[in-house]
């Protein structure tokens, strides 16, 4: 196996033992993007913690629907339902929470300086690695739900990124100067997400 590997349900859920997130993980080969195909496939009885990643978005969005490119095999694109006990007027504390779990967890596993940019971006070095999308849905006699839907470039390439997002946009790879195992990090990301909701947005 190697880093360069697509992928794999099964050995993103074997690394995360008894966690809500990644309690069900798919990986589709592409999607429009991950938030929708969350959105799709959840149901009253959808589970909180499904997480899906799509190896290639052909129409994945950040913030006011900006367009986010999506190298195939490169990152880490993923949406994640959860069902929090707050006001669909509050969901930006969900938008920080995300940031700022992918910032800390960026900086714990390669001792690199990531910092949080309001209201959803992650950047080291002053350019853009990581961004957040979180869109939350109503729903009758239930609990509404939040997709999170998250992006990281992490194995591009300067010529990964086209036109001038090449000069405001950086990949984890590009800052260490080396390829990352895209399994790895997103097994720590994952933990740490899980922690950290439990600790401040499922009580």
């Amino acid at each position: 196996m190697t880093i360069f590997d697509t992928l794999s349900a099964d050995k993103l859920r074997d690394g995360l033992d008894s966690t809500i997130i990644g309690r069900e993980i798919v990986v589709l080969e592409d999607t429009t993007s991950t938030n929708d195909s969350v959105l799709e496939g959840t149901s009253t009885t959808t589970p909180e913690g499904l997480v899906v990643f799509a190896e290639r978005q052909t129409a994945g969005r950040g913030r006011r629907n900006n367009s986010w490119e999506s190298a195939p095999g490169k990152g880490l694109w993923f949406s994640i339902l959860l069902r929090p006990k707050i006001e669909i007027a509050s969901s930006p504390q969900l938008a920080e929470w995300a940031a700022r779990t992918v910032a800390e967890t960026i900086s714990k596993e390669f001792s690199l300086p990531a910092t949080m940019k309001l209201p959803n971006d992650v950047c080291v070095a002053g350019k853009k690695v990581a961004g957040v999308l979180v869109e939350m849905r109503a729903r009758k006699s239930a609990a509404h739900i939040a997709i999170v839907g998250i992006g990281v470039n992490v194995n591009h390439q300067p010529e990964d990124f086209s036109g001038e997002l090449g000069v405001r946009a950086t990949s984890l790879a590009m800052a260490l100067g080396r390829q990352i195992d895209r399994h790895q990090f997103a097994i720590a990301l994952l933990r740490n997400l899980d922690r950290t909701y439990g600790e401040t947005l499922r009580r």
